[in-house]
């Protein structure tokens, strides 16, 4: 069993007795140190299952079903033997999901997925599976584990058919509202990911989803959906027709909130292909701008301020050209578990570019955004870093704040907080600027 890299937040446990997967250990263990996490290797039951009755909660467990054929049963004398799936599925500890990796031929038995799926099952893959495809996998199941993500909806109507204590519990928030002529209004306000209209307000005013879809900040990947009160094809048709993506029957309020939830997980997925980092699955430049401006109007409406910070490491290409690229992004993705420990809940953090990091603070001043940013920096720098045997570094960065409402936009703050980043640079590096400072 390899031991856990002090690098590394998050964990892979892999039971596995196979050559497939022993022999590209190196490389499995490569790709997951990019997507920053381990891979912790098991060939005996009893470990394995200590192993998991003793692990954080969001760490991954990967069973190869390989070993219901090649498993030395330290529970019978370590004498070999084939293991049976429901044998499997008892010893492992059942307050626990698993991912499974099968042969095609497995695959092929619909039995014994519907028994896998019935049996604790995050997820389960097809071998041969190439490394690269099983660890970009894994870094997703990570990423959807602490997404954390909240979303709006906007439901235009008399009465929600909706259960909020269930939206609520998936971070989801409802905004109820009653003027269909100033709806245009108020999606261009708090920019929801869907927008839910009954029947009688779409009868009423009818250019609703034009007027809403015509408005040139509008987001395609937003929905509008139309709750049709009764079957009605020809009304259906023209909704459709008016620009509407779904129609829905509220017959029932409970399954009504589980169909949007299905939707908005849908519209999350999606929004992280386009806005997150695949390395460290913060939000990237084109994420980070968009959830800013939104905070920017949250902040307008609920008089906050902002603190906008800038990160850059000091020294990085030293680092890449001293240590290696693959080194560098360790940096990197330990840099982005620093900054993310200290975030608060409304707090906004996303990888800029390269070496480059931008946080956003809410409700915070200019002098309390320094203060945080400083923290951030010299837990940065107790970080010792293993560069060769036995030889370890401190690394550092520098950065820059402003703050709105000082500045009014995502794009004056950024310029701000830029030539402030400068001035920490100039003024020798390890510190953090802020105007007048």
């Amino acid at each position: 069993m390899a031991e856990a890299g002090l690098l590394y937040k998050n964990q892979v446990m892999l039971l596995t007795q196979t050559f497939f997967i022993k022999d590209n250990r190196n490389e499995l263990l490569l790709g997951a140190h990019k997507y920053d996490f381990d891979i912790l290797f098991f060939d005996q039951m009893s470990d394995f299952v200590m192993a998991v009755q003793s692990s954080e909660s969001n760490n991954l467990f990967v069973i190869d079903l390989d070993v219901l054929y090649n498993m030395q049963d330290d529970m019978q004398h370590n004498r070999r033997q084939t293991m049976f799936l429901s044998d499997l599925l008892q010893r492992l500890p059942a307050d626990k999901n698993y991912i499974y990796l099968q042969t095609v031929r497995q695959g092929e038995r619909f039995l014994l997925q519907q028994k896998l799926v019935d049996s604790n099952c995050q997820a389960y893959a097809e071998k041969p599976i190439t490394n690269d495809v099983l660890v970009d996998k894994l870094f997703n199941i990570f990423a959807q584990n602490k997404r954390g993500e909240s979303n709006t909806v906007v439901y235009l109507g008399d009465k929600p058919m909706l259960d909020v204590d269930l939206l609520a519990a998936n971070q989801i928030e409802l905004l109820h509202y009653q003027d269909g002529r100033s709806l245009h209004v108020r999606v261009k306000e708090v920019q929801p990911d869907v927008v839910l209209i009954e029947e009688a307000q779409y009868l009423q005013t009818e250019a609703l989803v034009r007027v809403l879809k015509k408005n040139i900040e509008f987001d395609p990947g937003r929905e509008i959906i139309l709750l049709q009160n009764s079957l009605n094809p020809a009304l259906a048709r023209r909704a459709l027709d008016s620009g509407f993506d779904e129609i829905l029957t509220p017959n029932d309020a409970d399954v009504l909130t589980r169909q949007l939830l299905n939707r908005i997980n849908k519209i999350r997925a999606s929004k992280d292909l386009i806005s997150r980092d695949r390395a460290t699955g913060l939000l990237n430049k084109v994420g980070l701008q968009k959830k800013a401006q939104e905070w920017i109007r949250r902040a307008t409406r609920e008089d906050k301020p902002l603190a906008y910070g800038i990160i850059d490491i000091d020294k990085f290409k030293t680092i890449n050209d001293t240590w290696g690229h693959y080194f560098g992004d360790i940096v990197i993705k330990r840099l982005s578990l620093v900054l993310s420990a200290q975030l608060g809940e409304r707090d906004l953090l996303s990888r800029f570019g390269g070496e480059e990091f931008v946080v956003v603070f809410w409700d915070s001043t200019l002098e309390q955004g320094k203060q945080k940013l400083d923290a951030m920096r010299e837990a940065f720098g107790k970080i010792a870093f293993e560069v060769k045997l036995r030889e370890h570094k401190n690394f550092s960065f520098s950065g820059g704040v402003a703050d709105f409402p000082a500045c009014k936009t995502e794009n004056e703050m950024f310029l701000r907080a830029d030539a402030m980043l400068y001035l920490a640079k100039q003024g020798g590096r390890n510190q953090v600027c802020i105007s007048g400072k």
